[in-house]
């Protein structure tokens, strides 16, 4: 059984990740943690995520957080984050960090705490979607540059950002495969009287409406033909499951950085 932490334990992911593990036989979720102005502090995580109680109450006491885990899974702020990376390298703790909006600061304190233990880093923990990316890279190649590379997006209304930062990841590594610098390359949107599409682009278009968690398709589209690689998300759950996923992979692992792709053994 490994003795999971989970940082960030007051959120939607936090409850995701508490089911994800009650559910795991080879998982034990241990402690739980969160910003001390949270109003579900002393509250079981477990009781939350609808799942049998267990005692496992959510701390602002970072010490009781770490005394008893063997890994510790994070989705908090980046200011928290940064609190926590040297806590836990001073400890050895392995950690599986999806916290996003990390500034450069965050980020060299991440680099600095790699080199102490291994730690798992990525922007989306979904494995369907790490595989769309080494899935797409590898098409785009194949089909070569005969085919217009499009990419189209869809998520639920209340989406404040557009695009996605998976479309963003998407286009870039679509950008690499055609040997195209993606800030040059990529066009999001298009409207009026803009002329032929020129071969070297690769477009991304942003749709929003009801309740769609996530889809992302990309077109290869040729003389003749196309191909369409879809993504779909239908339960949030896919980035918990991502994350334990990750959590059991790197307590293992000799110190260094890591992302999805080392834990799925997705090729280079």
């Amino acid at each position: 059984m490994v003795k999971v932490a989970i940082h960030g334990a007051a959120g939607r992911m936090g409850q995701s990740l508490t089911a994800v593990i009650e559910a795991d036989p080879k998982a034990e979720l241990v402690a739980a943690m969160d910003h001390p102005q949270s109003q579900l502090i002393g509250q079981d995580i477990t009781a939350l995520a609808g799942a049998e109680p267990r005692g496992v109450r959510i701390t602002a006491d970072v010490e009781e957080f770490l005394a008893n885990v063997e890994v510790v899974i994070d989705f908090s702020t980046a200011t928290a984050t940064e609190k926590l990376l040297p806590m836990c390298a001073g400890q050895q703790i392995p950690m599986v960090i999806g916290t996003t909006g990390l500034d450069r600061s965050t980020r060299a304190g991440l680099e600095r705490a790699a080199e102490m233990l291994p730690i798992v880093f990525a922007p989306n923990y979904s494995q369907g979607v790490n595989a769309l990316y080494f899935l797409a890279a590898r098409a785009t190649e194949l089909m070569g540059a005969g085919f217009d590379a499009e990419i189209v997006e869809m998520h639920h209304r209340h989406k404040v950002d557009s695009p996605s930062g998976t479309a963003v990841r998407l286009a870039e590594v679509v950008s690499a495969a055609k040997n195209l610098a993606a800030e040059r390359a990529v066009t999001h949107g298009r409207s009026g009287h803009i002329g032929a599409r020129p071969p070297d682009e690769v477009g991304v278009m942003a749709l929003r409406g009801g309740d769609v968690v996530g889809e992302h398709t990309l077109y290869l589209v040729g003389e003749g033909e196309r191909l369409a690689l879809t993504h779909q998300a239908t339960d949030r759950s896919i980035f918990a499951r991502g994350a334990v996923r990750a959590a059991h992979w790197v307590i293992s692992r000799p110190a260094g950085l890591y992302d999805m792709a080392d834990v799925m053994g997705i090729p280079r």
